[in-house]
């Protein structure tokens, strides 16, 4: 589903964001996906998602949007840590980069594919939160987190999954590198997950390292979520 009102959760199982541009706009790109995932999780659609890749291609003259292939592997990044993980072709597949143009795409949607594998057993335990207490699968920080004021300016930087993951996607064209933000009033330290650096400190940015297929991703130390997480990224060959 895609269209809806205020009861629309009790009827509809799965929702998806609708036809973001395939670009990297703030209002109607990769970002305005992030920003539509979790307004609307507060808004009591706890199960949403968006095309991997966004929909909206447009071949005019003087108007040219086609999907790269930088931002569908951002695009598949960001999507592991959804509810579902599915691609689109988008209105003009032969725009548009696709999971199947070539060995490098075919490889990282493998890879992501085996990520969002990776958490299914914390998936369904948020699926069955979700349906006792509305809460989404994926948070804005200030559902957690509501007396720390920073996280009251952030949009669509960073979001958790559930309590134990902390997702910082990479949404910007060229950038191998996001600032996360590690919020005040926890009581455990964040685990980076592919360094396996913690980071202590609370109330302060950290600029991280996010190569392409290695998005800035953490889990909360000593968590049992966070230590099966990482066990599966291992036994999957992804760690």
């Amino acid at each position: 589903m895609r269209a809806g009102f205020r009861d629309s959760p009790k009827w509809g199982m799965l929702f998806w964001e609708g036809d973001q541009m395939v670009s990297w706009q703030t209002h109607d790109g990769i970002k305005s996906a992030v920003v539509g995932l979790l307004s609307s999780g507060i808004s009591g659609y706890a199960f949403n998602h968006s095309d991997i890749g966004g929909y909206c291609a447009v071949n005019l003259p003087f108007i040219n949007y086609r999907r790269s292939e930088e931002l569908f592997l951002r695009w598949m990044e960001l999507n592991a840590f959804t509810t579902v993980f599915r691609t689109h072709e988008g209105n003009k597949p032969s725009c548009n980069s696709q999971f199947y143009s070539n060995d490098r795409t075919l490889f990282h949607f493998a890879r992501f594919a085996k990520i969002y594998k990776a958490w299914k057993f914390y998936r369904v335990q948020l699926v069955q939160e979700a349906a006792q207490k509305g809460l989404p699968v994926c948070r804005h920080l200030f559902l957690h987190y509501p007396d720390d004021e920073h996280v009251h300016s952030l949009s669509y930087h960073q979001f958790l999954v559930g309590t134990e993951i902390l997702v910082v996607p990479v949404l910007d064209k060229g950038k191998n590198n996001v600032k996360a933000y590690f919020p005040t009033g926890e009581s455990c330290t964040w685990q980076h997950i592919w360094t396996g650096k913690h980071f202590r400190r609370q109330g302060v940015e950290a600029t991280v390292e996010a190569p392409i297929g290695c998005p800035a991703v953490f889990v909360k130390t000593g968590s049992i979520v966070g230590e099966t997480f990482l066990k599966n990224l291992i036994d999957l060959k992804v760690l």
